[in-house]
């Protein structure tokens, strides 16, 4: 297994008492793949993915995350908004996270151009962030995020905030990357097409206090499109299922703030 939580409770503070954010969580991801998670707003998917990336931690339970070789990262993280550094041009951004592990030049220069060409960032190598589109930006991050080559890669709606075509775009392109690389990967989205077109498995989370509801096996065949899926009667039945479970959760959210 490359995660595994064992009753994984997170709990916060606040002014009106314990907030309970997670409970209970028993999860486990297996080594490559790539696992998708929905769930209405405000239940646990980024302090999961958080606690995961070992930027906070639990209030109670365990959590396990496989390292296979002490010379990587634990783990990369891509958020919603981009976090490149506006100082670098883009081959630099890329190959940051190599560089800071000591790669040789030759190594990081071959693995950097490699991303670029498969992310089709080659022609702005020695742009600046502020001279590139949203959308760039993002493809950026995910090429840092790959560069690196973390144990575990987790994605927190990376691409929310981008156009359907960028969108699409950009998932074809992470698709692609991951394919060859077999990276396991953590992946929150809103999107539920763009759960069945990526994912292995989909989590779907309950409202607060965030459990898991279901587990899907996205049994789909590979490589997916999201243009042909849509007219695919098993894309169509997992689609159903997703938004009946999805929409039971966020009704019960809504009335809960009501």
């Amino acid at each position: 297994m490359a995660v595994l939580t064992s009753h994984l409770t997170k709990t916060f503070e606040s002014p009106s008492g314990t907030v309970t954010a997670l409970d209970d969580l028993n999860i486990q991801v297996r080594r490559g793949e790539f696992i998708c998670i929905v769930g209405p707003s405000g239940c646990g998917k980024t302090t999961l993915l958080r606690i995961m990336a070992g930027l906070e931690k639990q209030t109670s339970g365990r959590i396990y995350v496989h390292r296979s070789s002490n010379n990587r990262p634990l783990t990369a993280m891509v958020f919603q908004s981009d976090s490149i550094f506006p100082w670098m041009t883009v081959e630099r951004n890329v190959g940051y996270g190599l560089q800071m592990q000591g790669v040789p030049k030759k190594q990081r220069e071959e693995t950097v151009k490699k991303l670029l060409a498969m992310t089709g960032l080659t022609a702005f190598a020695q742009s600046y962030p502020h001279q590139l589109s949203g959308g760039m930006k993002q493809r950026v991050n995910v090429a840092r995020a790959f560069a690196a080559d973390p144990e575990i890669l987790l994605m927190d709606e990376p691409f929310g905030l981008l156009d359907e075509q960028n969108r699409l775009i950009l998932q074809k392109e992470l698709m692609d990357i991951w394919q060859e690389s077999q990276k396991t990967t953590v992946f929150i989205t809103h999107s539920v097409d763009e759960a069945l077109v990526l994912g292995d498995r989909l989590l779907v989370m309950t409202a607060q206090p965030g459990k898991v509801k279901r587990i899907i096996d996205i049994d789909l065949e590979r490589p997916r499109d999201i243009v042909s899926l849509r007219g695919d009667r098993r894309f169509i039945e997992l689609y159903s299922e997703v938004w009946h479970l999805l929409s039971e959760e966020v009704r019960r959210s809504r009335a809960r703030q009501e």
